[in-house]
């Protein structure tokens, strides 16, 4: 292929096929997600084993619980402005081998102040991984295929989380907790090592900075066939940004967006940690077996993962503003039905499987949104604060559940409490405007002029 003048990476890249390299690397970002989703959640799972074998109360492993939550909000907020200033690559690697290897010393501790310390540091390296995964799979797929990716990519974390589940029920029996956490530290500094040799740095980062020698280089790994001829370089459509990346996320009219999708984040993993801390408890005192409640955590996740796929497929076609206002709206009247009194069973897993494909798929879909929005400068940062602030839901929502189920509120109540959130989000996802004229039917938010 014969280059005779500039060169835009981005083009290049939506007018493409699909290279073996691009697929290696979209593959990196996928399983960094799900051992982020693996990593996050396995201390739900660990938890009865330490109580056990420490002999203490299960009220003393709060305080190790907020730290991870603590550690990804910090995690969140920081490397994601790191990497939009030195690049996803080094951050994305250099977090992967941080969290490997808390995990790894997370298995020798002895006490709780020990652990909390643990939780936390390896929360700060988890906290980089979505943003950066998301950005760079993002930044390697063409326009027409990008949402669905995105929220394949996403959705790595849930199976994750129940990739936990299952290692830990396989490994703590024969080999107690601490083998959980060396299987969690193990498995992504295998991930972290094949980062090095295949991971790509973000072109468009890369142009930006003006390193057209390492944008060829790449651009070879996709197509050995690539040639740049004289001194042509290549180019973007967005400048590069000034300043702090967090105030540029409320500059060139980004403000009202960024708002807005803070918002959802924060209502949206509300109502996910609040379904996923205490749906099993609540329908279990509603008279359910233990293993049919358990079922109910688990149909919750299932029908997250599947929704991640589909409503991704959708997106690609109709926009996000089509697919979330109708999502968001009946994830509310499936959360009404789960606390209906006198439901059936197979009612009530339906309307779990329904709320899971809504909420934990819709989440998915405003990490997608976040994605596509930002330009390559901001990316990182915006995509990391949008989940730093959603952190802060992720902790209300188990406190918000706590209290309500001390008040002794019935289970009609409670849901119906739950479904108000989500609502409100469809609220804000209208209130993000229509399509940008003549954009992909993916990109249903006007993007501000520096964004590709």
């Amino acid at each position: 292929m014969e280059v005779s003048e500039k060169t835009d990476v981005c083009q290049l890249i939506d007018d493409g096929g699909f290279s073996r390299f691009q697929g290696i690397a979209l593959l990196l970002c996928g399983l960094s997600v799900l051992m982020d989703g693996f990593d996050v959640q396995v201390i739900g799972f660990v938890a009865p084993a330490i109580v056990q074998d420490w002999k203490i109360d299960k009220a003393s492993l709060g305080p190790v619980f907020v730290a991870g939550l603590a550690g990804l909000l910090v995690g969140s907020l920081l490397l994601s402005m790191l990497a939009d200033h030195i690049g996803r690559r080094p951050v994305l690697i250099g977090s992967t081998f941080f969290f490997a290897l808390c995990m790894l010393a997370t298995a020798q501790v002895r006490t709780l102040p020990e652990l909390m310390m643990l939780r936390f540091a390896t929360g700060l390296g988890l906290g980089s991984v979505l943003p950066n995964a998301m950005a760079l799979a993002g930044e390697y797929t063409p326009l027409r295929r990008r949402v669905t990716v995105l929220m394949v990519v996403s959705v790595g974390f849930t199976v994750g989380a129940v990739l936990a589940g299952f290692v830990a029920a396989a490994v703590m029996p024969r080999w107690g907790w601490q083998a959980v956490f060396l299987v969690g530290g193990s498995l992504p500094l295998a991930v972290a090592v094949a980062m090095v040799f295949h991971l790509p740095e973000s072109l468009q980062f890369l142009v930006l900075r003006g390193r057209d020698v390492v944008v060829e280089r790449w651009l070879r790994r996709i197509d050995p066939a690539f040639h740049r001829s004289g001194k042509a370089g290549y180019r973007v459509n967005e400048r590069a940004g000034k300043g702090a990346p967090i105030r540029q996320l409320f500059t060139d009219g980004r403000a009202k967006m960024t708002l807005l999708l803070w918002g959802v984040n924060l209502l949206n993993l509300l109502n996910l940690y609040f379904l996923s801390n205490w749906l099993p408890t609540i329908v279990r005192d509603a008279g359910l077996s233990l293993s049919n409640a358990v079922l109910a955590g688990t149909a919750l996740q299932a029908g997250g993962a599947v929704g991640a796929v589909l409503l991704g497929l959708v997106i690609d076609q109709a926009g996000f503003r089509r697919v979330l206002i109708p999502c968001f709206v009946v994830a509310g009247i499936a959360i009404l039905l789960i606390g209906r009194p006198g439901i059936e069973l197979l009612q009530l897993f339906a309307a779990v499987v329904v709320t899971g494909f809504c909420i934990v798929g819709g989440q998915s879909a405003i990490n997608a949104l976040a994605a596509s929005y930002y330009p390559t400068a901001l990316r990182s940062t915006g995509i990391g604060w949008g989940l730093g602030i959603g952190r802060l839901g992720s902790m209300i929502g188990p406190i918000v559940g706590a209290e309500l189920i001390r008040a002794g509120l019935p289970n009609s109540t409670i849901f119906l409490v739950l479904a108000v959130p989500a609502v409100l989000s469809a609220g804000l996802v209208v209130a993000m405007g229509g399509p940008r004229a003549g954009g992909n039917a993916g990109h249903v938010v006007a993007v501000p002029k520096a964004g590709h």
